[in-house]
């Protein structure tokens, strides 16, 4: 019995079986472990995802009004947003922080970070992770300035366009103000035009004018007229009565080989260069330079009227002069700091029947189109605004059945794309015109998020 229980002892103790079913513990510590880190990770990840768009939308939403807030109000709005938007109860301990700033461009950045318990990393005392994120939405890098051309022409009053015209006007400029976040990030000018433009009676005394032609037509006969023979003499109008409308820059009898019509130089001593003075009894409302007076500009909206004949090439080349400065025009300053966009809305129901030199107001000149855009060679207006950089948008409204403006077709475009078919529109109702506003609107407009 000894001998049996001795050798049963000597054999338990060299007996090694029962050791894989240790090794197989202690090897499966690490094992699980991995495969619990894997899993919390996933759920941390999850969270981390979903607070991601929280952050993005909080960013989108503060951009509309962050301009207006204290740091303090930021900072709630910006955690309220965050913590309305994630739902995920997972997510503890949320924090969010909100800044804005205009220097090298308007943005709003908002960071935020959220505790997420774990389930398998607690067996190594790590009892939860940290997640965290931040978005950036940008829009002030780049500023607008917009030149709204509107043709005020006679045929405008015909279909509805005018009414039309104004109320989709009045809703870019509200679409346009949106997009600034503070004052200067979109400036917008409107030049309302038929032959003539309308400068502003004020500007009479001014030395870019010249009166030659404009005192040769309006005199009075001090003393007796008897069938237009004076008896007495011709006295010259006080300039004081002038009614604001100049015509297209150039010589008097034709333009030749001047091109004062087509570039927004500065006047100089000679009469070619200075805008001539003209009595156009269809004067349209005086345009409006370069601003962010939104409730002027909705008011010269409401006076203008449709009247005269159609010369889009001084509509045009007034436009790009208020984008610049220039005589009774004058364009703020550029920071440095920003991009700029500069643009020409040019929205037109006819085709060219009259400028200063061609064309009877009625039946279609081509010889006016070519101070615009010349077929045979590209040169004129269009061309020298887009070389400038200046980007063209050319609106035609065709409720008459009108061909199709193989010039507005020319005009519209950019430095980079002289001719692009997708900055031209054809209307052809007037309700028409407030859908390709608001289209190049936003366009125009648009925020993203940058981060």
């Amino acid at each position: 019995m000894l001998t049996q229980f001795y050798r049963r002892l000597v054999a338990f103790g060299r007996e090694r079986s029962g050791n894989v079913a240790i090794t197989f513990a202690l090897a499966t510590l690490p094992l699980v472990g991995t495969v619990g880190a894997a899993v919390d990770y996933t759920h941390a990840n999850k969270v981390k995802t979903a607070l991601q768009g929280a952050l993005d939308s909080a960013a989108l939403m503060l951009s509309r009004d962050a301009a207006s807030l204290s740091s303090t109000d930021l900072n709630t709005k910006a955690s309220n947003y965050v913590q309305a938007m994630l739902n995920q109860p997972e997510a503890k301990n949320i924090v969010v922080t909100a800044s804005y700033t205009t220097a090298g461009g308007t943005k709003i950045v908002v960071n935020g970070a959220a505790s997420v318990a774990t389930v398998f990393l607690g067996v190594i005392g790590l009892n939860s992770v940290t997640v965290s994120g931040s978005a950036t939405a940008a829009w002030g890098t780049t500023r607008l300035r917009v030149a709204l051309v509107l043709d005020n022409t006679g045929s405008m009053a015909d279909a509805g366009k005018m009414t039309a015209l104004k109320s989709a006007t009045k809703d870019l400029l509200t679409q346009l103000q949106g997009a600034a976040s503070t004052n200067g990030d979109v400036y917008v000018s409107i030049v309302p035009f038929a032959k003539d433009v309308n400068i502003g009676a004020t500007n009479y005394n001014a030395s870019y004018i010249d009166w030659t032609d404009w005192n040769a037509a309006n005199k009075t006969c001090n003393g007796t007229l008897w069938y237009g023979t004076c008896y007495g003499s011709w006295v010259t109008a006080n300039h004081n009565t002038w009614n604001g409308c100049v015509t297209d820059r150039g010589p008097s009898s034709s333009p030749g080989t001047s091109t004062w019509d087509q570039v927004v130089t500065q006047p100089g001593t000679t009469a070619a260069s200075k805008w001539p003075a003209e009595q156009y009894d269809a004067c349209p409302a005086a345009m409006m330079g370069l601003t962010y007076n939104w409730t002027a500009l909705s008011n010269l909206v409401d006076q203008m009227q449709p009247n005269g004949s159609t010369n889009q090439p001084i509509g045009l080349v007034w436009g790009w002069q208020s984008l610049v400065g220039g005589g009774p025009l004058t364009a703020p300053a550029k920071d440095s700091n920003y991009n700029y966009s500069d643009i020409i809305i040019l929205m037109s129901d006819g085709l060219n029947t009259q400028d200063r030199w061609y064309g009877n107001g009625s039946s279609i000149s081509t010889s006016v189109d070519g101070r615009m855009y010349l077929s045979t060679t590209g040169a004129g207006t269009c061309a020298n605004i887009k070389s400038s950089g200046v980007t063209i948008y050319t609106i035609q409204v065709n409720t008459s059945g009108d061909p199709t403006s193989t010039l507005l077709q020319n005009c519209a475009g950019s430095k980079d794309k002289m001719i692009d078919p997708a900055k031209f529109f054809v209307v052809t109702s007037a309700s028409g015109i407030g859908t390709v506003f608001k289209q190049i609107g936003t366009g125009l407009t648009q925020l993203r998020v940058a981060k």
